[in-house]
């Protein structure tokens, strides 16, 4: 399976982890050129929870958490700072989560970071 497919999959079966979970979807897939993307948007109560995936096949090349870089986190809290702006979604507070997915075992960790606002 190449890179891209398996991404799609990894992201699918976040989503039904997270509806298992009881998270609605709100949103998926939005991307903001030279911006940032955002993977899963999705609430938790009155939670708005920006979800970044990442899917590897194995640990060969290290862990899918590994990838989830500074750099990739700045992209991700400007990308969400641009979908806010723009949705004006009705929540009482937003958090980021990460989702690492390796040969189908699902890792999700709340508030994988912490964004600066200003």
């Amino acid at each position: 399976m190449d890179r891209y497919a398996l991404g799609v999959v990894g992201e699918q079966m976040a989503v039904e982890y997270l509806v298992k979970k009881g998270y609605e979807i709100i949103d998926r897939n939005i991307n903001y050129p030279n911006v940032g993307e955002l993977d899963i948007i999705a609430k938790d109560g009155q939670t708005l929870v920006f979800v970044e995936v990442r899917t590897r096949a194995d640990n060969s090349f290290g862990h899918p958490l590994e990838t989830f870089t500074k750099v990739k986190q700045q992209k991700v809290v400007k990308a969400s700072r641009r979908y806010i702006l723009e949705n004006k979604p009705n929540c009482d507070a937003y958090r980021f989560d990460a989702v690492a997915i390796i040969s189908e075992q699902i890792i999700h960790i709340p508030n994988a970071f912490l964004a600066r606002w200003n």
